[in-house]
C-alpha cells in the first residue's frame, strides 16, 4: 500500500508542475503587462500527443504499482521461496540503459537539426538495443525454467515471470512504435520534420519510463528495495 500511495504522491506533483507550467493555476486578472506584450509569441501548448503519452504512462505506472505492492505483500507467505537472479539480467539492464541513451542522443539531434543520417544511426541502435535487450530476457527466463524454476513452483517464480513479462510487452510495443518512426524517416527529406522530431520525443520519453520501471524491478527482484520499503512503511505508518 506504501509504494502505491508514494507513486500516487509523484504522479500528482508532476501534474501540479505541469498545471504551473501551462498557467492553469494563474490569475490572469492580477497580472500586470505592457502593450508590447500583445505583440509577443504566445507560448506554444504542449502537443496533444504528449499529453496522452503522458496520461498513459500514467496508467501503465499505476498497474506496476499495485502490481509491485501485491508482491511485496505476498513475500510474507510461508511458501514464498526467493529466485535466483540470472546473471545475464545485469547485462540486459546495461543494454537497456544503452538504449535509453541512444534515442536521447537521437532527440538531440534532431531537436539541432543534424543531418538524416545521424538520427538514423541513432534509431538503428536503440532498435538494435532493445531488440537485444528482449532477446536477453527470454534466455534468462529460459535459463531458469532449465534450472526447474517453472511458472506454478512458487509464488515467487509466478510474480517475477508476471513482473517481467508484461515489462517485456511494453518493451515489444515501444518497438512497433520505434520502428514506425524509423520507416517515417527513410519516407522523409534530409530534415526531420517537427512531426518526426515528436516522435523521436515520445519514444525517448516512452523509453525512459520503462528503463526507470524496469530498475525499480530489478531492485526489487535483487532484494535492494526491502530497506527502502521498510522506511516508506515506516513514514505512511
Amino acid at each position: 500500500m506504501s509504494v502505491v500511495l508514494i507513486f500516487l504522491a509523484g504522479v500528482a506533483a508532476i501534474v501540479i508542475w505541469w498545471m504551473s507550467g501551462q498557467r492553469l493555476m494563474s490569475k490572469p486578472w492580477l497580472e500586470v503587462g505592457t502593450l508590447d506584450d500583445i505583440h509577443r509569441p504566445a507560448k506554444e501548448p504542449i502537443p496533444t500527443a504528449k499529453i496522452g503519452l503522458g496520461i498513459f504512462l500514467a496508467v501503465v505506472g499505476a498497474l506496476f504499482s499495485l502490481l509491485v505492492s501485491a508482491y511485496l505483500a505476498r513475500m510474507s507467505g510461508a511458501d514464498w521461496w526467493a529466485i535466483p537472479i540470472p546473471r545475464l539480467l545485469w547485462a540486459n539492464t546495461a543494454v537497456l540503459i544503452a538504449s535509453c541513451a541512444a534515442l536521447q542522443w537521437t532527440v538531440v539531434q534532431a531537436r539541432r537539426g543534424g543531418a538524416d543520417d545521424s538520427v538514423r544511426l541513432g534509431l538503428d541502435a536503440a532498435l538494435a538495443t532493445a531488440v537485444l535487450f528482449l532477446a536477453g530476457q527470454i534466455v534468462a527466463w529460459l535459463q531458469l525454467v532449465a534450472a526447474g524454476y517453472v511458472l506454478a513452483d512458487n509464488p515467487a517464480n509466478s510474480f517475477f515471470y508476471m513482473l517481467t513479462g508484461l515489462h517485456g510487452l511494453h518493451i515489444l510495443g515501444g518497438l512497433a512504435v520505434l520502428a514506425r518512426t524509423r520507416v517515417r524517416l527513410l519516407a522523409g527529406t534530409s530534415m526531420a520534420p517537427a512531426r518526426l522530431r515528436l516522435g523521436i520525443e515520445l519514444c525517448a520519453t516512452y523509453w525512459h519510463f520503462m528503463l526507470v520501471v524496469w530498475l525499480l524491478l530489478f531492485a526489487l527482484f535483487t532484494g535492494w528495495a526491502n530497506d527502502f520499503v521498510d522506511l516508506c512503511r515506516q513514514l505512511v505508518s
